[in-house]
């Protein structure tokens, strides 16, 4: 038996390394990949410490994560849940740590570590590795599939990514070949990505983070959040923004608005209250400073020239229809979308038509013979190690099924 994989990022590594535990002697895994080094992507998500998983243990909620592919997802996360992933990486030689937001990372915050494992794993004797080496075309005939004119295989596992992040080599080559063995590939997408922002004030607070406040957009539903989020040179990115942008992946957001409340945990008649009491037991402070007691500095400034009091004014000379304007501007912030941050998107919505894989074994409905794993199907999910979860848990249900079917 031998089974080709082509695309060596988390997907196609775990089904190299499932086909190697699970094969029989004499068996042979061929690992074809156009970078020069495997698992690319792998080191750079977490901002290159890898969120390996989530320490979430419940499955149900796990896949509640998963705006598409949730119900298809199933059975692979069960048969490898997040939990499974945890124990065989530290079963693998690499420490890790759930951290309080339940992401998981290895204890040395370095995703080469990760890397490190799939990399001692395709020494083994019966994995040849092929780095530098694009897939160009493969044909199919019986039991087997023939790839670039020169390698022949009986069993073939997809697992090239979307097209996210194409300096990593998710370029999409997949769909050309998926579509060539006659499947469908759905609409297309970027996901878990920031937004442009039409107005210009929010560039001054660039680099500026929220952990508390609620989030709103309107779009074909309803969507909000209250995950952390940060302004940018351009707009507004971070876990909750990515949120968003995965929940609407398919639709165009821009003239879209979104709302902030800057502080959820007051009402607005708590907060005027609050700043009128403030007002009132220092008439002579500046009202700046005023705002700066429950607000980052650099925030308060900008919301104080934003609503035409400026910075110079004290308490006792801001108009009551400014106070107004403040307290409405913290808990009913409006902003307009202009589009995507161009560039940072970190998956791909869309892909293979789930009805046209089997979930239980990975293999196609269309082609015997043929696999598919990770982000080349149209699963995706938010942040947080769920992406990187999907990818492995297919990948080792594609890699076992090809071997053992």
């Amino acid at each position: 038996m031998k089974v080709g994989i082509i695309g060596a990022g988390a997907a196609g590594l775990m089904s190299a390394a499932s086909a190697l535990e699970y094969g029989r002697v004499g068996d042979e895994v061929i690992v074809f990949e156009k970078n020069s080094s495997v698992g690319k992507k792998i080191l750079i998500t977490g901002g290159g410490r890898c969120n390996v998983t989530t320490g979430i243990n419940d499955i149900n909620e796990v896949l509640k994560k998963y705006p598409r592919g949730e119900k298809f997802l199933s059975f692979a996360m069960h048969q490898f849940s997040p939990f499974d992933m945890y124990k065989w990486i530290e079963r693998h030689g690499v420490k890790l740590k759930i951290e309080d937001d339940k992401r998981v990372f290895p204890n040395s915050n370095n995703g080469a570590d990760i890397v490190g494992i799939f990399e001692k794993i395709l020494k083994d004797k019966r994995c040849k590795l092929m780095l530098n080496t694009s897939v160009n075309s493969i044909k199919s005939g019986k039991n087997k599939f023939i790839i670039n004119s020169k390698f022949e295989v009986n069993k073939l596992i997809l697992s090239v990514g979307g097209n996210a992040y194409a300096t990593t080599g998710s370029t999409g080559d997949g769909y050309v070949f998926a579509k060539k063995f006659g499947h469908t590939i759905t609409s297309l997408a970027p996901s878990l990505h920031g937004f442009s922002i039409t107005e210009k004030w929010p560039k001054r607070l660039a680099g500026l983070s929220f952990s508390n406040a609620k989030i709103k957009l309107s779009a074909s539903k309803n969507h909000e959040t209250n995950l952390p989020f940060i302004f940018t040179h351009t707009g507004l990115s971070g876990p909750g923004v990515f949120v968003l942008s995965s929940l609407t992946a398919h639709e165009n957001l821009n003239n879209k608005k979104i709302r902030i409340d800057f502080l959820p945990d007051v009402s607005y008649e708590n907060l005027r209250t609050k700043i009128e009491s403030d007002i009132k037991a220092h008439p002579n402070k500046k009202f700046a400073n005023t705002l700066d007691n429950f607000l980052q500095k650099s925030f308060a400034d900008a919301i104080c020239v934003e609503v035409n009091i400026g910075l110079n004014k004290v308490n006792s000379q801001v108009p009551k229809k400014n106070l107004n304007h403040v307290v409405e501007f913290l808990k009913n912030c409006e902003l307009t979308i202009s589009g995507n941050i161009p560039g940072e998107e970190f998956v791909t919505a869309g892909g293979i038509s789930l009805n046209e894989v089997d979930s239980k074994t990975m293999e196609s409905k269309k082609c015997p013979g043929l696999y598919f794993a990770g982000e080349i199907l149209d699963i995706d999910a938010f942040t947080g190690g769920f992406n990187l979860q999907a990818a492995w848990c297919t990948g080792r249900l594609a890699g076992k099924s090809a071997v053992t079917s």
